[in-house]
């Protein structure tokens, strides 16, 4: 019998490269996304969601089979100085990456059983990033939030990690606001693939990885160096 993951962000970037990669793997993949996507693979079920209307992502869940790994995909961007912070900006970012996180997990860990598992997709901002305050601070907080989930769950088998990618080719670090400011390269000389995130994410889900957990795990092309 194949898995199940939910795999949230689906239309694009590394949340498309996760449902992809793990489809090739043989999982079943739910996706959600604010609009329905279209793959040609007969594993793929793609539900309509807006993450930010908690009611409507509360009865996605509970309509949803049983879930073996939950992968948080979904993200957002904002840059601002201090002085400059917007407090309506900051809500939703910390709604998106960490509250949605809160929802979809409670719901559905009650089910999970040993070997499954949780994923959520970070930053390597965790550690601090100039104008970045915003968005770094839920970053930050996601890896506290998996760590206290894999102390929790790892009597039962169940891991918690985050992956944390450094500038990955997505349309959100590639949008054309920040083409006065594009993101630096890493020592690589080029951008992470999101295909190269989403086959960490493979391993992270895999049998393999049973004993990872409570973990940051950076993709960076050695941008942390």
């Amino acid at each position: 019998m194949s898995r199940h993951a939910l795999v949230t962000g689906v239309s694009s970037g590394i949340g498309a490269a996760i449902a992809d990669h793990l489809l090739a793997q043989g999982w079943q993949v739910t996706g959600f996304s604010r609009t329905l996507v279209k793959k040609d693979h007969p594993g793929f079920t793609s539900v309509s969601v807006d993450l930010f209307d908690a009611s409507l992502l509360k009865q996605a869940l509970a309509a949803l089979p049983k879930v073996d790994a939950l992968v948080h995909a979904a993200g957002m961007m904002a840059a601002a100085p201090l002085g400059d912070l917007d407090e309506e900006q900051s809500a939703r970012l910390w709604y998106l990456h960490v509250q949605v996180a809160q929802i979809m997990a409670n719901a559905l860990q009650p089910q999970m059983t040993q070997g499954d598992r949780i994923l959520l997709i970070g930053s390597r901002t965790s550690r601090g990033a100039a104008n970045r305050s915003q968005y770094v601070s839920t970053k930050a907080a996601m890896v506290g939030m998996a760590r206290s989930w894999a102390a929790e769950l790892a009597p039962q088998g169940i891991t918690v990690n985050v992956i944390a990618p450094g500038a990955t080719e997505t349309p959100m670090l590639l949008q054309p606001g920040r083409a006065s400011s594009p993101p630096k390269l890493p020592p690589i000389g080029r951008y992470i693939k999101p295909e190269e995130v989403a086959a960490l994410a493979g391993f992270v889900l895999s049998p393999a990885a049973d004993a990872i957990t409570g973990q940051e795990l950076v993709i960076c092309g050695g941008a942390s160096l």
